[in-house]
């Protein structure tokens, strides 16, 4: 016998453990497989086929559905009415009957079939039950190892699993090497043709959000919230962050004393990354003056139907306002929500300085008169 099938069901227990996987369904994937062999040797690829296997004797009955016709044409598919009626009492044409194969043994590439089979399914179920597991934890900050870098991915050891951060998930600047432990934000689990993927992340916002929850008790408490973030990672985030508590200063509790808790969140993500906490307001013309901080702001007007908004500043704060590259006005509209136009002040020409030129004309005019009268006098003398 090429497929020790009494062999393969004493084995169901000990692959159930070895995988961590439920007995039921390791035995439910070896009946698959050898519905698949039995089809190969015994069948045709088509046909609808159910094994029982007795995991304590390691017998195989094959179940092969077969429909009722008056005339078979096909014995693979197909049974009499008076053939079906012995197994199936009032059995009529077009009902669907199984017949039942007792299965002694398989050949050597139904065998083979049964082994991918097996192997096969058994990488989708336990891909399946770790990737379950590993939903409850979407949205949570988990710990990692670098397991490889391959090109622009990293594949990250989670554990149990291995979740993969794509370059747009990763911070800008930042260097990635096998071995390295890093905490990441578990994303997503993203199901594909290869099966599931969980997806990690170190460049988004929700990461930032987390790495300050674990920093600020106050959060768990309501005292304080983040109303909202924008962020370029490697480079610079804004925190929007309100209080609910009357005296209880926002900025300053996401601060922390002497900054040990911006810090702190500042060391995991690089301290390349710049953060501005800003003071959330209802007031949206506040609000917009809180974001581009830390700009003085001279004046701010709305179009609240376009979501637009035009910021006016004084002529020496205009590159603090736009930023690096355009950066600190791109986060603050990020932020509000508002496409934010930086404007300076006009200088008015026609103002004191102007009026103040003129008695220094007047005064160049009368040493000019004084200078005439002199050569005049030497010229007279002279005479």
């Amino acid at each position: 016998m090429d497929l020790d099938v009494k062999q393969l069901a004493m084995a169901v227990k000990a692959i159930a453990e070895e995988k961590n996987l439920p007995e039921d369904t390791v035995q439910e994937i070896v009946e698959q497989a050898l519905a698949a062999a039995y089809r190969r040797d015994y069948g045709d690829r088509e046909q609808e086929v159910r094994i029982e296997m007795n995991s304590s004797t390691g017998d195989v009955d094959a179940y092969v559905s077969k429909e009722v016709v008056e005339r078979v044409g096909d014995p693979n598919y197909e049974i009499t009415v008076e053939d079906a009626q012995k197994l199936k009492k009032g059995a009529a044409i077009g009902d669907m009957v199984e017949v039942h194969e007792k299965v002694e043994n398989f050949g050597r590439v139904a065998a083979q079939t049964a082994k991918q089979v097996v192997l096969q399914r058994l990488r989708e179920s336990e891909r399946e039950i770790i990737m379950e597991e590993y939903e409850d934890k979407i949205g949570t900050v988990i710990n990692g190892i670098v397991a490889r870098v391959e090109g622009r991915i990293v594949r990250v050891d989670l554990g149990k699993a291995q979740g993969i951060m794509p370059a747009s998930e990763q911070i800008q600047g930042e260097r990635y090497y096998p071995g390295q432990r890093l905490k990441v934000y578990l994303k997503d689990v993203e199901r594909g043709f290869r099966g599931p993927q969980l997806v990690v992340s170190r460049g988004s916002t929700q990461f930032v959000e987390w790495l300050f929850r674990a920093e600020v008790p106050e959060m768990e408490s309501g005292a304080v919230e983040i109303k909202g973030i924008a962020r370029e990672a490697g480079v610079r985030s804004k925190i929007a962050v309100s209080s609910t508590v009357q005296g209880v200063d926002p900025v300053g509790t996401f601060v922390g004393g002497h900054g040990t808790r911006v810090n702190a969140v500042m060391s995991e993500i690089g301290e390349q990354e710049k953060i501005d906490i800003v003071v959330w307001n209802d007031d949206l013309k506040t609000f917009i003056t809180n974001a581009l901080s830390p700009t003085k702001v001279s004046a701010v007007s709305i179009d609240e139907e376009n979501k637009k908004a035009k910021v006016t500043v004084p002529e020496d704060q205009l590159s603090i306002a736009i930023g690096k590259s355009g950066q600190n006005v791109r986060l603050a509209s990020k932020l509000t929500g508002y496409d934010i136009d930086i404007a300076s002040e006009q200088v008015n020409v026609n103002t004191e300085p102007e009026s103040e030129t003129k008695p220094v004309v007047q005064k160049l005019k009368k040493k000019t008169e004084l200078e005439n009268s002199l050569l005049e006098a030497i010229e007279e003398h002279g005479q």
